[in-house]
């Protein structure tokens, strides 16, 4: 019994701290929406953090962030190695707006060296992390990756499909890379059990090259008006 009341004083002491977290949210907001709305147009890149130098879609993320950034958008990426690291390079290769979204984790997050110095942000909060990938990218580029990427992919997937911000190109790179995930869509949850509309996964593209990538883009944007998602 009193083992049981312990915990509920804690548990109450808890709810009471948690609420000045708050203020921690607020400041990551401003300081996000401050930084990001002054860039302009940006593209928002993701993918694994794992990726190597040399790997073939390390150099393919080079090639299409540097193009994007030639046609005059930002390049947001996590701000850390890999496919991260590779989007960013491309923008400094370019001489575009390079911005990195980083956040500590007890791994692989170290941020690269290809952001502007006052492109980059520090992030606690995931959650907050996401929403400024979101707010002023012009389009989504999904790279091969892991969980982080998967959260990502269908996180912006539902928020296109339920047009909770405006209608933005989103595309897979690597069909050899992401064809099992849209046969496994298409025959269990469209197909299957009728858990998605047959028009939504055509609101997902998939690419194999930079040409392809970059044409979409620019094709969607001389119909289409250069905005914040919401």
């Amino acid at each position: 019994m009193e083992e049981h009341k312990l915990k509920k004083r804690d548990w109450t002491e808890t709810k009471a701290n948690s609420s000045w977290q708050i203020f921690k949210f607020m400041a990551e907001f401003v300081q996000g929406f401050e930084m990001l709305a002054k860039i302009g147009p940006c593209i928002s890149i993701f993918g694994s953090a794992r990726t190597k130098p040399g790997n073939a879609y390390y150099d393919l993320t080079v090639e299409i962030s540097k193009r994007l950034s030639q046609e005059g958008f930002g390049i947001i990426t996590g701000g850390g190695p890999g496919v991260m690291e590779a989007g960013n390079k491309g923008a400094y290769l370019a001489g575009g707006p390079s911005v990195g979204l980083n956040i500590e984790l007890p791994f692989e997050q170290t941020a690269n060296p290809y952001i502007d110095k006052d492109k980059s942000l520090n992030f606690d909060f995931f959650f907050i992390r996401k929403l400024m990938f979101t707010k002023y990218a012009q389009g989504f580029i999904m790279m091969p990756g892991g969980w982080g990427t998967m959260d990502e992919f269908f996180e912006i997937a539902t928020l296109i499909q339920t047009k909770k911000f405006t209608q933005t190109p989103m595309i897979c790179v690597g069909r050899a890379y992401w064809q099992g995930l849209f046969d496994w869509m298409r025959s269990s949850m469209l197909e299957g059990e009728g858990n998605i509309s047959p028009g939504d996964l055509e609101l997902i593209k998939v690419f194999d090259t930079a040409d392809e990538v970059v044409n979409y883009i620019k094709d969607f944007y001389s119909k289409n008006k250069l905005q914040p998602n919401f």
